[in-house]
């Protein structure tokens, strides 16, 4: 399947070529038509999937269609929980609508409001948010919701994990009844599902990469090691040029930190992104590591979310996350287009049962690398002993070791921040 054969319109198809893209991905191809027949979605779809251009290009080409009959104001709004997100679905919606003539702008906190207010008072068709500052200039009258055509909740999952729940009922009541909503997730747990039931109208769903599967072309690697060694073994790894763009993974903003200055005393150009950083920081480190200015950037979880860039050659989880599923989403970012994709994952003795979570997720044995000078065959006996133990079987998400390791999803990553 081609995009032409999904009954596109020419502003789009010229967008499409412009962009270079000819074939849809498996949500693409199944979402565009539902959405485009008018019904409500349900979406889950992990990092790389290309669910924002399932979302824009149908909502471009309604509402050009739809163009001279609309009256003034907001015609569609995308609530997301990151600026980093907002600012690329924003980048998005720019690229695909290129030549349909609609408007967009982008609002988010921790940055003046006037520039945003300024393209409010121009009127825009398309409005991509987050929650905070959505509320916050709703409340000074700012933005109204009664035009509303469209509603897109994007990373519902993360939007929960980060403390959106309050704001998401805050604005539910604003928006009008008879809409178009789509609602996309990279995970499906009771409480995503609860929240879909209730602002959805007998939507169709799609799925696409489900969160056990990985893609093909990433070759994956473990390597057991002591704790106190990973920074060792990291530094040794990053000597080879092979290594051309990393993207590294800790659980905490701490971490995250520490280990961008020790590779930087190594003379190892790195940075660190997460919650604790200004806006002015992480986008300047966003955009460094984008355009291959700096080879290593050390993120996040939640920091990560909006990071999506071409030819990333490896990820590394530095500490493997505590739910299985998010070491999906962490390799998912290399890999992409075609290309071969590499993710190395260090495994000390206090990640054991980690590692045997994520291997019974992903439904086989991660190949482990036994020849490297900081191999640990204490951890390597601790990750035999589990296996042996437990037998493969489920033993659930509740095992955090410590206050700093167990706050990673709230203390770590501020919701204040994203406001």
């Amino acid at each position: 399947m081609t995009f032409e054969n999904l009954d596109l319109i020419e502003p789009i198809n010229k967008a499409l070529e412009r962009e270079g893209y000819t074939t849809p991905t498996p949500i693409q191809s199944e979402a565009i038509p539902i959405i485009l027949q008018g019904y409500d979605l349900l979406g889950c779809a992990q990092t790389g999937t290309g669910k924002t251009a399932a979302f824009s290009i149908p909502i471009i080409q309604q509402l050009y269609l739809r163009k001279e009959s609309h009256r003034y104001g907001i015609k569609a709004l995308v609530l997301t929980p990151t600026r980093e997100l907002a600012i690329q679905i924003g980048e998005s919606f720019a690229s695909y609508g290129y030549f349909a003539g609609l408007s967009h702008t982008v609002i988010f906190g921790g940055v003046k409001q006037k520039p945003q207010t300024d393209a409010l008072r121009k009127g825009v068709d398309i409005l991509i948010a987050t929650p905070g500052r959505l509320l916050d200039l709703v409340g000074q009258g700012f933005i109204e919701l009664d035009t509303l055509e469209y509603f897109v909740l994007d990373e519902a999952d993360l939007m929960l994990d980060m403390g959106f729940s309050q704001e998401i009922d805050l604005i539910l009541p604003l928006l009008p009844e008879k809409r178009q909503t789509l609602f996309f997730s990279a995970t499906m747990p009771a409480d995503i599902e609860y929240l879909a039931g209730t602002i959805l109208n007998e939507p169709r769903k799609v799925e696409a990469n489900p969160p056990s599967s990985t893609v093909d072309m990433i070759k994956q690697s473990i390597y057991f090691v002591e704790k106190d060694e990973k920074i060792n073994l990291l530094e040794s790894l990053l000597k080879n040029p092979e290594l051309e763009s990393v993207l590294i993974f800790t659980r905490t903003r701490r971490v995250a930190d520490k280990v961008a200055n020790l590779l930087s005393r190594a003379n190892i150009r790195a940075e660190a992104i997460h919650g604790y950083k200004s806006q002015f920081a992480r986008q300047r480190a966003l955009t460094n590591f984008k355009k291959h200015k700096t080879r290593v950037l050390i993120a996040t979880d939640i920091a990560a979310r909006g990071i999506d860039v071409n030819r990333l050659t490896h990820v590394i989880n530095y500490e493997l996350p505590y739910v299985p599923e998010i070491y999906v989403h962490r390799i998912g970012r290399t890999g992409r287009a075609g290309h071969e994709g590499v993710a190395l994952s260090f495994c000390s003795a206090d990640e054991v049962s980690i590692l045997g979570s994520i291997q019974r997720l992903l439904g086989k044995e991660v190949n482990v690398v036994s020849d490297h000078m900081y191999d640990s065959e204490e951890v390597r006996a601790a990750s035999a002993r589990y296996n042996k133990v437990t037998g493969q079987e489920s033993i659930g998400y509740d095992m955090f070791d410590s206050e700093d390791d167990s706050s990673y999803w709230y203390d770590e990553e501020c919701t204040a921040t994203f406001l």
